[in-house]
């Protein structure tokens, strides 16, 4: 006896996209990271944990970017100037979200 069952209609978080957005958080991270700890002495009316704003903030952004990236797939893929098109648009609109996650992360510590 087989019982008749409907797929699953396939979702739209696919392991390229969850892919494409850890890259794009790890690349987001990075520098965040770098800024934060080079701080050696924080302002004492920040708080004491005033890091983890900024550090869950721009790697989300990052995030974004990353999954933008994975959006422009079919662009990237049909090849001559529309790639070269998609890959520039992509890379300014990830640049656009590391640098508003930046001033998110940041407003009211490094960013005054």
């Amino acid at each position: 006896m087989t019982t008749d069952h409907p797929s699953p209609a396939p979702s739209f978080f696919s392991p390229a996209l969850w892919k494409r957005m850890l890259i794009g958080a790890a690349i987001a991270l990075v520098p965040i990271s770098l800024l934060l700890f080079s701080v050696n002495e924080a302002n004492p009316a920040w708080g004491a944990y005033w890091m983890i704003r900024p550090l869950i903030v721009v790697p989300m952004a990052g995030a974004a970017g990353g999954a933008f990236f994975h959006l422009m797939s079919p662009f990237r893929f049909q090849g001559g100037w529309k790639k070269i098109t998609a890959i520039f648009i992509c890379f300014v609109v990830f640049i656009f979200c590391l640098w508003i996650g930046t001033v998110l992360g940041l407003d009211g510590t490094l960013w005054n």
